[in-house]
């Protein structure tokens, strides 16, 4: 069963907060309701994952409220809940999520109130507990709004909350690795078949980064039906699937013989693609080997190491530009900045080709040598042993892995003339990939 592929959790002491136990788990938490989200597991989610994960508060099962009122100065709902806890709800924002037919479209649980009839004034007539324990309001209008408090406690504006749900609708915090990662391992066919399978493939994919898969038919068109699993491929300019062998003039320097240097793919468009599939339909005789690096454990050690580099690759703009014929012709061009960061400073996508980053740099004169001493400061990060994770693929094999996050790469390799190395490859959204996540732990573990 899924569990015996993707089991036991081990991790290095090197990695920030780290901790084997609450890696281990907050990964298997993330596929189990958020109710049990800090619930005691077992180390099995996992095949020898090693790095470091955090985890957040749960909220109760459910949720009573013992009293509310109005704050009419500050304009806020305050409810008292049968713990003890306070939550605190301003008017407007209760007004504006009122769950009635009238203001939601049940069906397709959005919003159908128009911005422009809300009143961001509006008071309170009145606001009780009903019997059945929902919070009533009746407003100035005398429309009612009627609140679950499961769905209240969730929306609760508190600090602590806020981050659960975060954490619940994106899991954004990552298990960072270097060299000891023993690849976490799925069985295609069951990924295929089995909603737990499939729902522990994408929440390791999402907090390590990388899932390897055995056991895939060794013939195209399997990378296509991993992607029906979730929902449907990412169209490039190089069509819905790829051929990665040695090509004559070829179009992308992938299509060689030679070494990939460490690469994210495609970050000569603005919006590179999230996940990556790569299929192994024949090996090369020598040589082939794949490289992978953890980038934003790297962009953290880069933080660490050398802040002013960290800096410059954060806030300059590098251009990128891929330009040849395939699906159809192309010329494009992109500004990406080579490390990504959100408004907490935290690293969201890392964007660095070295084959298509562009002769065109748009930098000030005194910010050149600057800009090329961070960027040699983090690719040698990355290519230092103690950091790189070097694999051999094998006919039927297939990796999976966040483009956002892993820089992988190729040795040079030497393939017979009459059976050339082929690996079949396509791309993802996380937009698709998460989506797909939450309908799975949905399914595996019913509405919560």
């Amino acid at each position: 069963m899924w569990t015996t592929m993707l089991s036991r959790c081990t991790f290095p002491a090197v990695l920030k907060r780290s901790s084997s136990v609450l890696a281990c788990q907050a990964i298997r938490a993330a596929s189990r309701p958020l109710q049990a989200i800090a619930t005691k597991t077992s180390c099995s989610t996992l095949k020898q994952v090693r790095g470091q994960q955090t985890q957040a508060a749960p909220f109760p099962t459910t949720q009573v409220v013992r009293q509310v009122k109005t704050l009419e100065e500050e304009r806020l709902v305050e409810i008292e809940w049968e713990d003890g806890g306070q939550s605190f709800y301003p008017f407007t924002w209760l007004r504006d999520n009122c769950q009635c037919p009238l203001c939601t479209l049940q069906s397709a649980q959005a919003r159908s109130l128009l911005l422009s009839k809300l009143d961001i004034h509006t008071g309170v007539d009145s606001v009780q507990v009903s019997d059945t324990n929902k919070v009533c309001i009746v407003w100035p209008d005398q429309h009612t709004s009627e609140f679950d408090p499961e769905w209240l406690k969730k929306r609760c504006f508190s600090l602590a909350v806020r981050q659960v749900m975060q954490e619940e609708l994106f899991l954004n915090e990552r298990v960072y690795w270097d060299s000891k990662l023993q690849i976490p391992t799925a069985n295609f066919e069951e990924v295929l078949h089995d909603d737990k399978a499939a729902l522990a493939w994408l929440i390791a994919l999402r907090r390590v980064g990388i899932v390897y898969m055995k056991g895939a038919p060794v013939k195209q068109g399997q990378v296509a039906r991993l992607s029906e699993r979730i929902g449907y491929l990412r169209l490039t300019f190089y069509g819905h699937t790829w051929q990665v062998k040695d090509k004559p003039m070829a179009n992308n320097v992938a299509y060689t013989s030679g070494k990939l240097s460490l690469h994210t793919d495609y970050p000569a468009l603005h919006n590179p693609p999230g996940v990556q599939f790569l299929h192994c339909l024949n090996q090369a005789c020598k040589g082939g080997e794949s490289e992978v690096v953890d980038g934003f454990h790297m962009a953290e050690l880069l933080r660490r190491e050398d802040p002013e580099a960290f800096s410059t690759l954060t806030s300059h703009r590098v251009d990128f530009t891929d330009t040849g014929a395939d699906y159809c012709d192309f010329k494009v061009q992109s500004k990406n900045r080579i490390i990504d960061v959100d408004n907490e400073e935290r690293v969201v996508r890392i964007n660095y080709n070295n084959a298509t980053r562009d002769s065109v740099l748009d930098v000030p004169l005194h910010q050149v040598q600057p800009f090329y001493r961070a960027l040699k400061a983090y690719v040698e990060l990355m290519i230092r042993p103690e950091n790189l994770v070097t694999y051999m693929m094998e006919p039927g094999d297939l990796v999976t892995f966040d483009n956002w996050r892993l820089l992988h790469g190729r040795r040079s390799y030497i393939s017979h003339t009459d059976a050339l190395r082929h690996l079949e490859g396509a791309y993802l959204d996380w937009d698709e990939v998460m989506s797909r996540l939450r309908i799975l732990r949905k399914s595996v573990h019913g509405n919560h």
